[in-house]
């Protein structure tokens, strides 16, 4: 059985896509908290000089997404198809790539970015959803997980952006719904 441990800072952010597919799996990992005001000390012993890292059997991987693909397929949380994958992938970048635009430094400016540009993004979000439970159709995948942790982000500096998408409002109750998350939300920091 592979050992692993998760070095990120002591909030949320890229990682907690990580704990949640650690969660989902039942899979115990030391979770490493790095304060920021001890980052640059630390920084330059780490790939690219970012976090997080995932050291798995002793060997550290980094990219939050490249680790959660990884994770999301011993989980069962990708696709069932290739094309399914395309597919996820590319709502996944959609999510990641507004999300990574954020200009996190300030409330005002997060304010304005995302009234600017949560309504197109947020609509065609919807639109992917469509009828279905989930992003894959009728299963859950990290995709879901996904969306919930980056939206759960962005309400906090942006209360009520998505309040008018009420399918993916109901697609973050799912996902929260789901047992092992749940009590990973219950615990967690």
């Amino acid at each position: 059985m592979s050992t692993y441990k998760l070095t990120y800072f002591t909030f949320r952010g890229k990682a907690e896509l990580i704990r949640y597919l650690f969660a989902y799996m039942n899979t115990e990992y030391e979770d490493c908290k790095i304060d920021m005001k001890d980052w640059p000390e630390h920084k330059s012993s780490y790939p690219f000089g970012k976090l997080p890292v995932l050291e798995i059997d002793g060997i550290v991987y980094y990219q939050s997404l490249a680790i959660g693909r990884y994770l999301a397929r011993k989980a069962g949380l990708t696709g069932k198809t290739e094309l399914d994958d395309l597919h996820l992938d590319a709502i996944l970048d959609t999510i990641d790539d507004f999300v990574s635009q954020l200009p996190w430094y300030t409330e005002d400016k997060m304010k304005d970015y995302v009234d600017k540009n949560s309504p197109a993004i947020l609509s065609g979000l919807e639109k992917e959803l469509g009828e279905k439970n989930w992003f894959a159709g009728d299963y859950v995948t990290w995709a879901d997980f996904f969306w919930d942790i980056c939206s759960d982000s962005v309400d906090f500096y942006v209360p009520g952006f998505a309040k008018d998408y009420p399918k993916l409002m109901a697609l973050k109750g799912k996902v929260k719904e789901i047992p092992a998350i749940a009590e990973w939300i219950k615990r967690r920091l």
